[in-house]
């Protein structure tokens, strides 16, 4: 089944320059992107994209990483999308990650940063319902059919 899902590129993987390389790697997983902007995401949407995690004591420290700078959001498109994109990712935290994924290719010595929060390089989706609002909440509803 042909699936939508929401892919950003974080702040730490724009910051060290590996936009373009990640992106190349979305695109040779057979992979479409559909669209793409390169934005600083607010508090508020950054509130409602991690909401889950409200209350967890590591919820400030992600907040202050995903604010710290821009960031590439995608909507990315394809059979199976959302699991493939999650597998291509990697473990969250890179030290974990296959060496084949991007975590695992692009990894630092160290899983956390200087925010305190893991900076794992790039965010998908988990699951039908979570891309879905994701991107509208991004993109808006016409790119989340």
């Amino acid at each position: 089944m042909v699936q939508r899902t929401l892919f950003i590129i974080k702040p730490d993987a724009i910051r060290r320059g590996l936009a373009s390389s990640i992106l190349k790697d979305i695109r040779d997983s057979r992979l479409r992107i559909l669209v793409q902007k390169k934005i600083k995401l607010s508090r508020s949407i950054l509130e409602q994209l991690y909401e889950i995690h409200k209350g967890k004591s590591f919820y400030e420290n992600l907040m202050k990483y995903m604010s710290s700078g821009a960031s590439i959001c995608a909507v990315v498109e394809g059979v199976g999308a959302i699991d493939r994109l999650r597998e291509l990712m990697g473990d969250t935290y890179p030290s974990r990650a296959a060496e084949a994924s991007i975590r695992g290719k692009y990894k630092t010595e160290s899983d956390t940063g200087p925010s305190g929060a893991i900076e794992n390089m790039v965010h998908g989706s988990d699951g039908e319902r979570e891309a879905k609002f994701e991107i509208e909440l991004i993109f808006g509803k016409e790119w989340a059919v």
